[in-house]
């Protein structure tokens, strides 16, 4: 796994990547909030928002970016919970951090959250080397934030990852403009069967959105050295998400 230290170019297969970090002004003028970059050699390209889980910009979340680099995209993950606490980087080994990342949800406001993200999503149209294409990929409370995104924002595809409560979001669906993939978990512990099946119900026969239910799997089962990690549902759910990536990106 990559360590936050190092900042030289990697060479992986044909694809160098390079590892940085951007300052980005939010909208309401209220201050800014830092963005994990990595960027591949090969331009243009697409670019894709990778929106965290309730434990920050962390070593698995850094680990997603430079696998989406590695892909060819450019990968950039806002700091979300910057307005609490900036550089917030916690993992899901120990109860202390399980109990910080609650408090920093049940803290978080989702609509300003969106809102950063709609900022990222324009900052990362102009990055030098961006063909002008943007998705986001999210996982757990980014899970969310990716279909609030899909509802909300122009972004040209999302993919949610386990995304938690999104039956309060099925009034907004009917907003869905864009390409919309949702990995499920067949025995995820923060989303119910009855929502998982209200969701899918939702958004039978809409061409845009795409939901795939992994069996035997618990939440999280995508997170990077996660303590649910499934590596064969995770490498189908990745398989799925590059397909999405490419065909709406490139």
């Amino acid at each position: 796994m990559l360590q936050p230290a190092l900042r030289e170019s990697l060479m992986t297969d044909k694809i160098t990547t390079t590892i940085g970090s951007i300052d980005i002004k939010a909208a309401d003028g209220s201050g800014a909030f830092k963005a994990y970059t990595v960027t591949p050699s090969v331009k243009p390209t697409g670019a894709v928002v990778v929106i965290q889980e309730i434990f920050g910009v962390n070593d698995a979340l850094r680990a997603t970016c430079q696998e989406i680099a590695e892909m060819g995209f450019i990968a950039i993950a806002p700091d979300l919970f910057w307005r609490q606490e900036p550089g917030v980087d916690l993992t899901d080994k120990s109860e202390a951090e399980w109990k910080r990342a609650f408090e920093l949800m049940n803290g978080f406001d989702q609509d300003k959250g969106i809102e950063d993200l709609k900022t990222t999503l324009a900052t990362a149209r102009a990055l030098p080397g961006c063909n002008g294409k943007v998705g986001t990929v999210g996982f757990c409370l980014g899970g969310r934030l990716a279909v609030m995104m899909a509802t909300r924002s122009d972004a040209d595809v999302n993919i949610s990852y386990y995304g938690v409560m999104l039956d309060k979001l099925i009034p907004e669906f009917g907003n869905i403009g864009r390409k919309l993939v949702m990995h499920m978990a067949e025995l995820d512990e923060f989303a119910p069967k009855e929502a998982r099946d209200a969701v899918m119900a939702a958004t039978k026969g809409n061409a845009l959105v795409s939901s795939h239910v992994y069996p035997a799997v618990h939440h999280a089962f995508a997170r990077v050295n996660g303590v649910h990690f499934d590596r064969r549902a995770a490498t189908i759910a990745n398989g799925r998400t590059a397909e999405a990536l490419v065909e709406a990106l490139s």
